[in-house]
C-alpha cells in the first residue's frame, strides 16, 4: 500500500510562490493529480458482511444457495465457513472463539460423514447434521422473531408524540363559604351576649333596615375583613340586633358583602364584595 503523508511546506519558502502540493509519495512532492492512477490490490479492502455470531454465518450461507437446512452439504458448507474465517484473518479482524468451535464441529460432522460405519451405527448415531440443523432452526426462528419486532413502530423512530408545555395559569383563591347554620350559630352568641346588657327600662326606637345597611357597608368600607359579632352593639338590645342581622342578611343576599368562615365553628368575619 502506498504511504501518504501529509503536504507540509518548508518555513523558508512560505513567502514565495509556489504550485500547490497534493501530497508527499514517497518523500516527493504531488503537485498534479496522475492521470494513469494505480491503486494496489491490497490498498482498500471493503468488508461489507457483518455477522452475529457462526450460526447467523452459517444461515447466511445457507440461504444466500438456497440450501434445505434438512439437507446440509456438509463439506461444502464448511469450505466456504472457513474460507470466510480465512477473510476475516487476512483483514485482521479479531476472531471470537466461538466462530473457532463451529469450524471445529462442521469439521467434526464432515469427518464422520466421510468415514464408512455400518448400517448398525448408523442407526444407533444417527444423522450427524442432526445437532446442527436443530440449532440452525431454533436460531432462524428466535432471528425471525427479531426481524418482526424490529419492524414494528417505536417511539422516537416512527412514532413521535408531539409534546406541548401548558400554559401558564394564575391560581384565584377561593374563600370557604359560609353555611347558614354557622350564621344561626353566630347570631345566637350575640343573643347570648345581649342578655348580659339587657335594660328594663321600656322605650320605643324607631329603627330603619335600610339606614342599617348603610351603616354596615360604611363600616365595611376599605375592604377589610370585619368580625361578624363587631358589627352588633349590645347597648341597643335585641330590637337592634335583629335590625342589625336582618341588614346583614339583605346585603348578603344584594351581593354587597360576603361572609367567610375558615373552619367549622370557627368565627365568620364579614367584608365589603369588590366591584
Amino acid at each position: 500500500m502506498s504511504q501518504v503523508e501529509a503536504p507540509e511546506a518548508p518555513a523558508e519558502e512560505a513567502d514565495a510562490p509556489q504550485q500547490l502540493q497534493l501530497a508527499l509519495v514517497y518523500g516527493e512532492a504531488l503537485t498534479e493529480m496522475p492521470v494513469d492512477l494505480y491503486i494496489p490490490p491490497d490498498a482498500l479492502e471493503v468488508f461489507l458482511e457483518a455477522f452475529e455470531g457462526p450460526l447467523d454465518l452459517l444461515l447466511y450461507l445457507i440461504r444466500k444457495q438456497n440450501i434445505d437446512i434438512l439437507d446440509i452439504p456438509v463439506a461444502e458448507i464448511t469450505r466456504q465457513y472457513m474460507s470466510y474465517v480465512e477473510l476475516m484473518k487476512n483483514v485482521r479482524l479479531e476472531l471470537a472463539a466461538e466462530y473457532l468451535v463451529m469450524a471445529a464441529m462442521l469439521a467434526e460432522i464432515k469427518s464422520r460423514m466421510l468415514l464408512p460405519r455400518s448400517s448398525e451405527v448408523e442407526e444407533e448415531e444417527g444423522d450427524p447434521r442432526a445437532e446442527l440443523m436443530r440449532r440452525l432452526l431454533e436460531y432462524e426462528r428466535f432471528k425471525a422473531a427479531a426481524e418482526g419486532l424490529d419492524e414494528l413502530p417505536r417511539v422516537g423512530r416512527e412514532v413521535l408524540v408531539p409534546r406541548l408545555e401548558a400554559p401558564q395559569a394564575k391560581a384565584r383563591k377561593l374563600l370557604p363559604e359560609v353555611a347558614l347554620e354557622e350564621i344561626l350559630l353566630s347570631m345566637a352568641e350575640v343573643m347570648r351576649r345581649n342578655d348580659l346588657f339587657e335594660s328594663h327600662q321600656i322605650t320605643r326606637e324607631v329603627l330603619s333596615t335600610r339606614e342599617r345597611m348603610s351603616e354596615v357597608l360604611e363600616r365595611l368600607k376599605g375592604g377589610a375583613f370585619v368580625p361578624f359579632v363587631e358589627l352588633f352593639s349590645a347597648e341597643e338590645g335585641k330590637l337592634g340586633v335583629v335590625v342589625t342581622f336582618m341588614a346583614i342578611l339583605e346585603l348578603v343576599k344584594e351581593s354587597l358583602i360576603e361572609l367567610v368562615q375558615n373552619a367549622p365553628f370557627a368565627p365568620i368575619h364579614v367584608r365589603a364584595r369588590a366591584e
